[in-house]
């Protein structure tokens, strides 16, 4: 039985208020927080017993969340959610494929088809033609009933996650890519970052075969086989998830503090206390919301740092500390 991350740090950290984690043991996914008050808290994976149903629930739904975030003020990317076929057909539903395509037009090339309620970066695509855009839509279909299409914006990627009026920590996301050595080939190349995965404990899996890398590396005239120049990098993924293989750089000293407002803010009013706040900026975190271009991407109630907790000792012990007072406002809440 493989345990997750989160299951791991709980069940490490627990003794230290006096509680203990039970985990079913079939698959080590899920398990009970027994405290010494006599309360039973659960989680599964990184959902934990903290948040309240409805905003979790809102949370995991990209179109709802947008809907509310923009109603707030806070500034979305401009985009719109449209029916698989399958539950286009089940619904009586006209916006499916054919209105979700008009409206990439609308909009305008490139734009990104994503999962509306899936996480972790799965199925999301930059589609700049009819056929990428289709066969992106037909993609995303196959695992959620409800496609994404936004309008491409470009800028640096971040997670702000919050805890209780507190930020807790935050980083940068960087797309899975690759340096050349002018010897390796591309396939050479990340066969050498999943071994650097390994080493480090980082249980990321980099997915060669995932027909978005292929698509990338063909609109930069490369192959798998083909070997870039010495330091020459490129990215072969055109989201920044971390559970893509993406990197990350620790921005949590060194963030403005109005964008540390304006997570608070955001998640407190969404009615979390633990969230995960995505977002781009076209400059870097460090100047003031106000004085660069922004957008919130999602929030995430159930925010995984397991790929955090891999970039050092300082992240595994900030992720630790974090569950430590996840684990301690569990008990206190009534």
């Amino acid at each position: 039985m493989k345990i997750n991350l989160v299951a791991r740090i709980l069940k490490k950290i627990a003794p230290r208020i006096g509680a203990k984690v039970i985990l079913e043991p079939k698959w080590g996914k899920v398990g009970q927080i027994a405290f010494k008050s006599g309360r039973n808290r659960y989680f599964r994976y990184s959902t934990l017993d903290l948040n309240r149903m409805g905003a979790s629930d809102i949370s995991r739904d990209k179109d709802y969340t947008k809907f509310f975030m923009n109603r707030m003020g806070y500034p979305v990317i401009p985009g719109k959610a449209f029916c698989s076929k399958k539950w286009a057909a089940l619904i009586g539903s006209r916006e499916g494929i054919a209105a979700a395509y008009r409206y990439a037009k609308q909009i305008g090339w490139p734009v990104i088809v994503k999962p509306n309620s899936s996480s972790q970066g799965r199925c999301v695509a930059k589609v700049q033609t009819r056929r990428e855009f289709e066969a992106a839509f037909k993609a995303v279909s196959r695992i959620d009933q409800m496609v994404l299409v936004e309008r491409y914006v470009e800028g640096r990627d971040y997670r702000i996650v919050v805890l209780d009026n507190c930020v807790i920590s935050a980083y940068e996301r960087i797309p899975l890519s690759v340096v050349g050595d002018g010897k390796a080939s591309i396939r050479g190349l990340l066969a050498r970052k999943q071994r650097r995965f390994k080493q480090i404990g980082r249980d990321t899996v980099i997915k060669i075969n995932d027909p978005r890398i292929k698509a990338k590396l063909l609109r930069l005239g490369l192959s798998f086989s083909s070997r870039l120049q010495k330091g020459r990098k490129i990215f072969l993924l055109d989201n920044a998830n971390l559970s893509g293989g993406g990197d990350s750089v620790d921005v949590t000293g060194k963030m403005n503090n109005g964008f540390k407002t304006l997570a608070i803010q955001l998640t407190r009013k969404m009615g979390l206390r633990l969230c995960g706040v995505d977002l781009i900026t076209q400059d870097d975190i460090f100047a003031s919301p106000d004085q660069t271009v922004h957008w919130i991407i999602e929030i995430n109630s159930a925010p995984g740092l397991d790929h955090y907790a891999s970039i050092g000792k300082k992240q595994n012990q900030i992720v630790e500390d974090l569950y430590l007072k996840v684990l301690k406002a569990m008990d206190a809440e009534v």
